[in-house]
């Protein structure tokens, strides 16, 4: 008896494409929250002087199938038949076993015999010769249009530069930014004009930077919970925050580890992975040490290591940032700090129930955040995001945005009580060479400007509006398509 048949495999697509019988999605589906990166999806997907198929990458449960859905809601909204709209789980077995040939056979012989489809293909990595596939509908579909997601970015990554060139473009999904959990909440929304922004803090009054705090003061006490779990659009919702770590153990991290990985790059033993990932949770924000994980973790060796990291940045749940050079400063031995992708996944892992009395923890957690959220918003331009550390003194700076033929971004994390930041701090030093010198506090009362003893000018702001405003000037960039 065959696994897969016809039979089967369209049932199973029909199961998925409601729509085919009622013109709509299924209003469960498609949510009422739209992300960043949904706005970003559908004007590559529109853009009619550059063709080109979409892929969502992302970690789980951060809403890549969400988006598709809402997606095919606003094609449908926009008039296109429900028949050219066929969603395809390769996540599923029936559709993975079966393979594109079959499934694609059944959908074109059974539901649109024409060739001008929006495919959806979801976790689409799990789908054999996934990238043959992808290019053979660009050659030979050129009015077919693809929107696909996955987990493992570098998959898609090389594909783009093998079957992919000048086929598709990657987009990063990352974990809900500050702004966007409390837009999901429906928290009151600051009054905020185009203007209030972090790179026009200097030249504005005190009085001016009073007035915007005052309007941030609404999303201030939802600070701390967005730490803890606010990066996932469910989990977000959720009245348990115990369920919600324990789902996001088991749904983000443990499959990730233990099915996801093992079977993208063929690893025979998920521990070793197991333990070093928790190794990296315990001091991220750090840089990190090749040596120095090898020396702990006894028994596993350099190249496991450093393959097993690259396998879990491609998994989306660690960032790597490496340092840059400033002002002539020679950079040292390359060594990269390792950021967990959200602080809920690094809380969630190490069941810390202290974290938010521990000005340490919480200083590691805060860094992740403003790392995280930076690395999101200089994404899509020609940017690097790393990290500096020089001189005499081994002195650093947490958060380095490097532009091409332009003055570096510096961003110092203060998230002290008090913050006080020496002469001979390297913001200090340094910051007459960037264009903007950041230092991200933590009392809503310290905010302002910091003299330096240069002469030069620091931005001092709180976390939750540093992050609040900085998600504020990314919508921005997106309301013209709403």
């Amino acid at each position: 008896m065959a696994i897969t048949t016809k039979e089967g495999i369209l049932k199973v697509l029909t199961s998925y494409n409601p729509w085919w019988k009622t013109g709509a999605v299924n209003i469960k589906l498609t949510k009422k929250y739209k992300r960043f990166a949904y706005y970003e999806a559908m004007k590559r997907l529109n853009d009619e002087k550059i063709r080109r198929s979409v892929i969502l990458t992302g970690t789980r449960r951060v809403g890549k199938t969400t988006i598709q859905f809402q997606m095919i809601d606003k094609l449908l909204r926009d008039g296109i038949p429900p028949q050219k709209i066929v969603y395809v789980s390769l996540d599923h077995p029936m559709l993975k076993l079966a393979g594109f040939n079959d499934v694609l056979d059944c959908y074109h012989e059974n539901v649109y015999a024409e060739q001008d489809v929006y495919y959806f293909f979801d976790e689409v990595q799990y789908g054999q010769d996934w990238a043959s596939w992808l290019k053979t509908i660009y050659d030979m579909q050129p009015d077919s249009k693809v929107v696909a997601t996955g987990s493992a970015s570098p998959a898609f990554i090389q594909g783009s530069t093998e079957s992919g060139a000048g086929r598709w473009s990657v987009i990063h999904v990352p974990t809900m930014s500050f702004y966007e959990y409390c837009e999901l909440l429906e928290i009151d929304k600051p009054e905020l004009s185009d203007r209030d922004n972090i790179t026009c803090w200097l030249n504005k009054s005190q009085q001016e930077r009073t007035n915007i705090m005052i309007q941030l003061s609404s999303v201030q006490n939802y600070f701390n919970r967005y730490l803890l779990f606010g990066g996932f659009p469910e989990l977000a919702l959720a009245d348990n925050d115990i369920m919600a770590q324990q789902i996001l153990r088991e749904d983000v991290v443990d499959k990730v580890l233990k099915r996801d990985l093992p079977s993208l790059y063929n690893i025979r033993n998920s521990t070793e992975l197991e333990r070093i990932f928790l190794y990296l949770c315990n001091v991220s924000s750090s840089v990190v040490s090749i040596e120095a994980i090898t020396k702990e973790l006894q028994g596993v060796s350099r190249p496991t290591v450093e393959n097993y990291i690259k396998y879990l940045e491609s998994a989306n749940l660690i960032y790597q940032s490496w340092p840059v050079g400033m002002a002539g400063k020679k950079i040292l031995k390359a060594s990269p700090k390792i950021y967990i992708a959200d602080a809920a996944i690094r809380n969630a892992v190490l069941m810390d129930d202290t974290i938010l009395t521990n000005p340490d923890e919480m200083g590691k957690v805060v860094e992740t955040a403003v790392y995280k959220h930076v690395a999101a918003f200089y994404y899509q331009k020609a940017t690097s995001v790393g990290y500096f550390r020089g001189g005499k003194d081994d002195k650093e700076i947490d958060v380095v945005v490097e532009y091409p033929n332009v003055k570096n971004i510096l961003i110092e994390v203060k998230y002290r009580n008090s913050a006080p930041i020496s002469d001979d701090s390297a913001i200090c030093q340094l910051c007459g060479e960037s264009s903007a010198a950041i230092v991200v506090t933590k009392s809503a009362e310290d905010y302002g400007i910091h003299n330096a003893p240069n002469g030069e000018k620091l931005i001092r702001i709180p976390a939750f509006a540093f992050l609040y405003l900085l998600g504020h000037a990314e919508k921005n960039g997106y309301d013209v398509l709403e």
